[in-house]
């Protein structure tokens, strides 16, 4: 997710999700859209909030007690859970946001998919609360990525559809802001309810289910019966449009690459926090809910200074690269900084540094992603599924590769969570500094 030119060739980290193609023309671009009212704004940030409370949860603390409920001296299994979510999803997201951008109904093109998202995400939820083992818990993980994946995306794919240059930074911001207070909304939650398995996911996933209603009935899409196209959708089609010709597209495949090498490090890191907050603060995993809750409820303040401050100046100043690049940084500094800590403190310190990376980054590459992606009038769900890979692919890698880090130098019990860390700052900071091979975007 280089040359300068716009005909060179990206590096073979694309090659799950591109591969070349005829020398096409480049397309005239799209012209910019009317500005979104308010109300769509808002509601888009609580629909992506809800998905994130009810989806992320599970991620940041929930799966973590059910493994080690059910596997109690097996803590790689949930590297293999997340990892085995990932993986599926990069293989049927692209079909679905073909289907998405294709789908004939009375009330448009996304919402059909947010609503059948939404009831998915929610049997997910069950699955996983009273699943009996590791099998059927991953089972469960995997539908949820599935479900709350398509409602997240086909809620990213509205604002590609919508959102004109000139708010994408302001909307990014906010989203992005209101996706990373999210989890730690949802751990709070969940520290509340960690002994009942039910509570535990149900709360999170109300929470998520009623502010997407919100945006399904409050939000009018255009109705898409009329919509025709120049070739129909046959399973041939799809498959061909699974890839796309990174030389016809260079800017767009840059972003793709930083995207990648970001979410690769931040997936690293975040997959065995909790664990990594238990063996640092040497305390049972079951309390680690609280002491992220008060970490991440401090970072809400950083996460607004990265967020906001990134995406309503990256609008202001109409920079988006450096804002990225900026991101990157102060999560690498902050990664390093929770690595060598020994205390709550430096801790503590590290995360804020780390809070600020995430936000400014995730909400400044999110207005980028939209300044440079392809065919949006037709095929904006291919290529937001395209951009899905960005994630999906180190979501499914990143943790059955970090045991191979964690046991690199370990003794007994104790995992090599600071070499994990550096590993993963590397990364990200790697990740910022190519989004400046983009050139059609300052």
């Amino acid at each position: 997710m280089n040359p300068n030119e716009p005909s060179a060739a990206v590096p073979g980290a694309l090659a799950p999700a591109v591969a070349v193609e005829a020398e096409l023309p480049t397309p005239v671009p799209t012209p910019d859209v009317q500005k979104v009212s308010a109300r769509y704004i808002w509601l888009m940030v609580l629909a992506q909030f809800g998905v994130f409370v009810a989806f992320i949860t599970p991620l940041a603390i929930s799966l973590a007690i059910r493994v080690n409920q059910l596997a109690p001296a097996n803590q790689e299994y949930l590297g293999y859970i997340t990892g085995a979510g990932a993986l599926v999803v990069m293989i049927v997201g692209p079909f679905l946001g073909m289907a998405s951008d294709r789908t004939r109904t009375r009330i448009g093109r996304r919402r059909p998919f947010m609503i059948g998202g939404t009831v998915l995400g929610v049997i997910s939820l069950l699955v996983m609360a009273f699943a009996p083992n590791v099998l059927v818990l991953g089972a469960g993980w995997i539908l949820a990525q599935i479900g709350w994946g398509q409602v997240l995306g086909n809620l990213q794919i509205s604002t590609a559809d919508r959102l004109p240059e000139s708010q994408r930074g302001k909307v990014a911001g906010l989203t992005g802001f209101s996706t990373q207070i999210a989890p730690v909304f949802g751990v709070v939650i969940a520290g509340g309810f960690a002994a009942d398995p039910f509570l535990l996911f149900m709360v999170p996933g109300v929470v998520g289910v009623v502010l997407v209603a919100l945006f399904v009935l409050f939000v009018h899409e255009a109705d898409s019966r009329g919509m025709v196209f120049s070739e129909n959708l046959t399973a041939t089609s799809m498959l061909r449009k699974y890839i796309y010709n990174p030389r016809r597209y260079p800017d767009f495949s840059w972003n793709w690459l930083g995207r990648f090498l970001f979410y690769f490090g931040l997936t690293l890191n975040t997959t065995f926090t909790a664990f990594f907050f238990a063996s640092r603060l040497d305390i049972p995993i079951e309390q680690v809910s609280g002491i992220i809750a008060a970490l991440g409820g401090a970072g809400v303040l950083a996460t607004t200074i990265g967020a906001l401050g990134g995406g309503f100046l990256s609008d202001r100043l109409r920079r988006r690269r450096l804002f990225v690049l900026l991101g990157g940084a102060f999560m690498a500094a902050g990664m390093i900084m929770m690595a060598v800590s020994a205390d709550i403190t430096l801790l503590m310190s590290g995360s804020l540094i780390t809070s600020v990376g995430i936000g400014m980054f995730s909400a400044v590459d999110q207005a980028l992603l939209l300044d440079v992606l392809p065919e949006k009038s037709t095929d904006a769900g291919r290529f937001m599924s395209i951009t899905g890979f960005a994630t999906s692919i180190p979501q499914s890698s990143a943790p059955l590769i970090a045991p191979l880090f964690l046991a690199i130098g370990a003794v007994g019990d104790q995992k090599n969570y600071t070499l994990l860390f550096f590993v993963a700052a590397a990364f990200v900071l790697l990740g910022g500094a190519v989004i400046m091979r983009i050139r059609s975007v300052r």
